[in-house]
């Protein structure tokens, strides 16, 4: 760690109208390096190494200095007492009370809730837009820093990574059961998988059902409560979501997961990431493919950003309006937020733009964003431009990197 720091300091399936070309970047991987994940790392590696040789070059941040740097971890390699801990600060969350108004949104019950409220509230605007990725950036730094700030967590901030799991995510140490995970699969029903209806194409993409679909049964969170939704949650076997009149009323009921390892080795690979950074070399398609965005690819993608999550599924997992009430969305958020910043890190210096539309697959129309837009997700935090969230060790206001 010490070394490290002084070295470096759809909706989930889916702009500007216009499309350009996917660039390709020229690499030497092998394809058993890329499915393996030795590509990933060594991309990794190569983020680090360029974000260390970009300080040199511009001089030391006083506000992001190697001994205020965070190192993101991977959930597995944190140490256990260290991964409980980071459990009992998500429950404090859960505990701790609403700034929302609770009159107007009754579903407002704790600190987690206003979360869960404030993205379903900004849905609209934050995904398959210019601000998707920054936006994600900005609000898991901020349950990050309430984590730190309310619940007095001290630990690193984990991450997912999904391919490690493509052959059982009930077995991971993510989703085991045990009191080091975020809890378990849900109950086994027997159900048909989801089938989700792409916007632009009209196309119905069919997945295959999961292990679970009921209730979290055992370890850490198997006794929450969800509160907010559902707003546009996937049914098994038909393209009509499940929703209630007003999802911001308080709809009591148990955490429901459905992990599923086709969706995972289909979506969620260490191919399906490697290929993701090194096949794309303008931010429009990086983007673009990250969310199976089907103006840019029609048929039956949902990006690496669907696939985690349909990987976990239930509800409110599958939801994309509110599926940060599932506790393991900030794992897989900062993961897709890992991937974004070792694209950026091999091309900092042209990869510090935007391209897109303020609204949802730019519907209704509106103008393009610019770096000078403001993030707002006031109370649960502040407000940000765009442009001072495009480097992770900017110092105003992040100070992080991926290990």
């Amino acid at each position: 760690m010490a070394v490290l720091k002084h070295c470096v300091w759809l909706l989930f399936a889916a702009g500007n109208a216009a499309l350009t070309s996917a660039k390709t970047t020229t690499h030497n991987f092998t394809q058993t390096a890329i499915d393996n994940g030795d590509a990933l790392n060594q991309l990794s590696a190569q983020a680090l190494e360029a974000l260390k040789a970009l300080n040199q070059r511009m001089g030391i941040n006083s506000t992001c200095t190697p001994e205020k740097l965070r190192v993101r971890k991977e959930w597995r390699t944190i140490p256990a007492e260290e991964r409980k801990a980071y459990v009992a600060a998500v429950k404090c969350l859960q505990s701790s009370p609403n700034l929302l108004n609770a009159t107007e949104l009754p579903s407002a019950k704790s600190l987690y809730d206003d979360f869960v409220l404030t993205h379903l509230n900004q849905t609209g605007m934050i995904h398959i837009t210019a601000n998707f990725l920054l936006w994600h950036r900005y609000f898991t730094w901020t349950y990050e820093e309430n984590l730190r700030n309310v619940c007095g967590y001290t630990g690193t901030f984990p991450y997912w990574e999904w391919g490690f799991d493509v052959e059982d995510p009930a077995k991971s140490p993510v989703f085991d059961g045990s009191e080091t995970s975020m809890g378990s699969n849900g109950a086994a029903i027997e159900h048909q998988g989801m089938h989700l209806l792409q916007s632009f194409t009209n196309t119905t993409i069919i997945l295959e059902p999961g292990s679970g679909g009921g209730c979290v049964e055992t370890g850490p969170f198997s006794d929450m409560v969800v509160h907010v939704g559902p707003r546009l949650l996937w049914q098994y076997g038909t393209t009509t979501p499940l929703t209630v009149d007003k999802p911001t009323d308080d709809h009591p009921r148990c955490l429901k997961r459905d992990l599923n390892k086709h969706i995972a080795s289909r979506y969620a690979s260490l191919r399906n990431t490697t290929e993701l950074i090194l096949g794309n070399d303008n931010i429009e398609w990086f983007q673009a493919v990250m969310q199976g965005d089907d103006r840019y690819t029609p048929g039956s993608e949902v990006g690496v950003h669907g696939g985690g999550h349909y990987t976990i599924g239930g509800d409110p997992g599958a939801d994309p309006f509110i599926s940060p009430g599932e506790p393991a969305f900030f794992l897989h958020h900062a993961q897709i937020d890992r991937v974004y910043w070792i694209w950026q890190m091999l091309d900092f210096a042209n990869r510090q733009d935007i391209f897109g539309t303020r609204t949802l697959q730019n519907n209704p129309p509106s103008a393009n964003a610019t770096l000078d837009d403001l993030i707002d997700i006031t109370p649960i935090g502040g407000s940000a431009k765009l442009r001072d969230l495009m480097s992770t060790v900017g110092g105003s206001p992040f100070c992080y990197v991926y290990e």
